[in-house]
C-alpha cells in the first residue's frame, strides 16, 4: 500500500500542529506496512528529498504566496508524478492551491481528506473560492472531521455528511524526546515547578490577548512557547499591562517543550475562534497528565477537554472566567492533579497514534479495494 500525502507545509520547514499529526499518521501506519510519501511547498534551497522517520519527503519550490495560500507549478507537475505510483492521495484541508492542483493535475486514483479546519478569517476570499471548494469536495471519496465536535458544528462537513465519517488526531507518546536531567535542571531554574504553560504558534486565532487580559487580575507564573506573526504585538500587551509572572520562551527544541510539559502545573489554551479546530499542544497536555483550561467554540478542543472531567471549560473571548478558571485550579492542587490524571486515561483510551494509524489503514485498504485500481468516470473533476 501506497499513501501519498499532499499538504503546504511539512519538516523540516515547519513544526506546526498539523504537520506533527501527518508525521504521527506516516509513522504509525509505516509500521502497519504503509509506504507514505509526502509532497510538500518550500520556501528554501535545500534538498528536494529528504527521508524522515520511514517516510519519503518531496519538497518543491513555492513561487508565491496569496492570503497565506503557497502556489507552485511545480507542486503540480509532482503530483501528477507521485501519484502514478501511489494507491491512494492523501489531501490536508485547508489549502486552496491544492484543490486547484488535484484537477490540474487530472488524479484519478481513490483520494481522502483530513478535514483540519474550516476557512474562518478570510469571507471575500471565501465566496471566490467556495466554488471550487464544494466541486474539490465532491470530487474526493472519502472526507475525515477530526471530531465528533467539529462534524457537529461545521456547516461545510454538514454538507458532505454522507461522505465524511471520524477518525480523531492521534500522539505517540514513544517518539517524543526524554529530556535530560540538565535540560529539566535549566527550565526548573528558569521557571519553576508551578505554572502555567501555552504552547504554540502566535496566531490570531490562539486568544493569547484573552489569556494576557486575564493575568491582569492575578499573579500566577505563566510560560508562553512558540513564536509566531504576533509575537511583538503580544509582547508589548503584556508590557502595557505590566504582566511580569508572564514569561515568553520563544520557540524552544523539542527537549525542552517536553521538560516544559513534565514541569508544568496546567495548559491554558485561550483559543476563540474555529480556526482552532482541534488542539494539538492541547493533547499533548493530556498525554502528560495536565489539566487543562480552554474555550468552548464547538471544535476538538472540547472533545479533548471535558468540562470538569479533564479541566475547565470557560466561554470564548471573557478574560474574566478565564482568570476564574486558573483561580480554581491554582488554588485546589488535589482537585486539579485528578483531572490531569483523567486527561491521561482518555488520551490512552481515544487519542493514541496507533488508534489513528489502525483506522485510516482500514479506510486506505477499504479505498484501494472499492475502486480495485480503477476510478470513476471525471465527471467532476475537471475545471
Amino acid at each position: 500500500m501506497r499513501v501519498l500525502h499532499f499538504y503546504k507545509t511539512y519538516y523540516p520547514d515547519s513544526w506546526g500542529g498539523i504537520e506533527q499529526v501527518i508525521r504521527q499518521m506516516c509513522v504509525g501506519t509505516g509500521r502497519l506496512g504503509v509506504t507514505n510519501e509526502v509532497l510538500t511547498l518550500t520556501r528554501d534551497a535545500g534538498p528536494a528529498r529528504i527521508e524522515l522517520e520511514g517516510h519519503t519527503v518531496h519538497r518543491v519550490r513555492m513561487d508565491f504566496e496569496i492570503a497565506s495560500t503557497g502556489f507552485s507549478f511545480a507542486a503540480i507537475r509532482a503530483l501528477a508524478r507521485l501519484a502514478r505510483k501511489a494507491d491512494v492521495i492523501h489531501y490536508h484541508f485547508p489549502w486552496p492551491f491544492m484543490d486547484i492542483a488535484h484537477f490540474m493535475a487530472r488524479i484519478d486514483k481513490p483520494s481522502v481528506v483530513t478535514y483540519h479546519s474550516d476557512i474562518v478569517r478570510q469571507k471575500n476570499l471565501l465566496r471566490v473560492y467556495s466554488p471550487l471548494k464544494r466541486r474539490f469536495l465532491r470530487s474526493v471519496d472519502t472526507i475525515i472531521a477530526t471530531s465528533p465536535n467539529y462534524l457537529a458544528s461545521s456547516p461545510v462537513l454538514k454538507r458532505f455528511e454522507h461522505k465524511t465519517r471520524t477518525i480523531t488526531y492521534g500522539l505517540d507518546k514513544s517518539i517524543y524526546p526524554q529530556p535530560s536531567a540538565a535540560v529539566m535542571d535549566k527550565w526548573r531554574a528558569r521557571c519553576g515547578e508551578r505554572f502555567f504553560l501555552f504552547i504554540g504558534v502566535l496566531r490570531y486565532y490562539k486568544g493569547l490577548h484573552i489569556l494576557l487580559d486575564a493575568m491582569a487580575d492575578i499573579d500566577y507564573p505563566v510560560v508562553i512557547v512558540g513564536a509566531g506573526p504576533i509575537e511583538r504585538e503580544l509582547k508589548e500587551h503584556a508590557a502595557r499591562l505590566g504582566l511580569t509572572h508572564v514569561t515568553f520562551v520563544g520557540a524552544v527544541e523539542e527537549e525542552d517543550k517536553i521538560a516544559l510539559l513534565k514541569l508544568c502545573y496546567a495548559m491554558v489554551f485561550p483559543s476563540h475562534l474555529r480556526s482552532e479546530a482541534f488542539g494539538i499542544s492541547l493533547l499533548e497536555g493530556a498525554m502528560f497528565g495536565k489539566p487543562m483550561i480552554s474555550s468552548e467554540i464547538g471544535t476538538g478542543t472540547t472533545y479533548i477537554n471535558i468540562d470538569n472531567e479533564t479541566g475547565l471549560v470557560v466561554p470564548p473571548n471573557d478574560p474574566q472566567a478565564f482568570s476564574g478558571a486558573m483561580r480554581l485550579l491554582w488554588e485546589q492542587p488535589e482537585r486539579a492533579a485528578e483531572m490531569g490524571r483523567r486527561a491521561e486515561a482518555r488520551y490512552w483510551e481515544l487519542f493514541t497514534a496507533e488508534r489513528m494509524a489502525e483506522s485510516y489503514h482500514a479506510l486506505y485498504r477499504e479505498l484501494a479495494a472499492r475502486h480495485g485500481g480503477k476510478r470513476a468516470p471525471l465527471r467532476d473533476r475537471t475545471v
